[in-house]
């Protein structure tokens, strides 16, 4: 744990080298497997995804982790419109998804740190791995399609989404609140709401719903069933 009362320079060092190392891994594979547009994307965004964990086990300062969402989001508009980085829009289709998935981690950062960071990482954990590994499963292995609203959805994709939305949950609650029955229970809410969210969502809207939403219920739901 890092001293709140200093500047957190080696975490800090930490986050940029491994997001580097995410980014520069997944412009790579851009360039050799230049048919799967999409696995590059969810590197970025399955990677991203777990600096929240820097941001949580380091202290690292709210207003840090929301200026770097601001400058992450910045980047993803401009990516959207210029060709800057390849590998965080070559999905084959126009999607602000990358840019509401920085303004989640704000949003979140900014609610829930330095008191609460555990239901921060809920809500972009559940969107980065939940939603990534639900789309690649979904894409490569999906089997058995449905429409919601007009979204092509596969039902092993929503499996997916909503086990990993559920073991992240779990491993995350468990981890500050312990191993009980009403742990279980908000569990199974917050994966069966993600899940939803994602089937329904268009244009990348998910990136924005999935996090705060299953961040706030998983925060809300602790505060009836364990808190009061």
């Amino acid at each position: 744990m890092s001293d709140p009362n200093t500047f957190p320079i080696f975490p800090l060092i930490m986050v940029v080298t491994f997001l580097g190392g995410v980014i520069l891994l997944a412009e790579v594979l851009n360039r050799i497997i230049t048919s799967e547009t999409e696995l590059t994307r969810k590197v970025v965004h399955i990677g991203a995804g777990n600096v929240i964990l820097f941001a949580w086990w380091f202290q690292i300062p709210a207003w840090i982790g929301i200026s770097a969402a601001i400058v992450a989001a910045m980047i993803a508009l401009l990516s959207y419109f210029f060709p800057i980085l390849p590998s965080i829009n070559s999905v084959g289709r126009k999607s602000l998804g990358t840019f509401f998935y920085a303004v989640s981690m704000g949003i979140l950062i900014a609610w829930f740190f330095p008191q609460h960071p555990q239901y921060a990482a809920i809500g972009i954990l559940i969107m980065a791995w939940g939603d990534g590994l639900a789309a690649l499963i979904g894409q490569n292995f999906g089997r058995h399609p449905y429409q919601v609203f007009g979204n092509a959805k596969s039902w092993e994709g929503s499996l997916t989404m909503a086990v990993v939305s559920y073991a992240v949950s779990f491993l995350t609650l468990m981890t500050v609140e312990g191993n009980n029955w009403q742990i279980w229970i908000i569990c199974s809410i917050v994966a069966i709401t993600a899940t939803a969210l994602e089937a329904i969502s268009k244009l990348g809207i998910d990136n924005l719903t999935v996090p705060i939403i299953s961040g706030a219920l998983s925060f809300f739901l602790i505060q009836t069933l364990i808190s009061s």
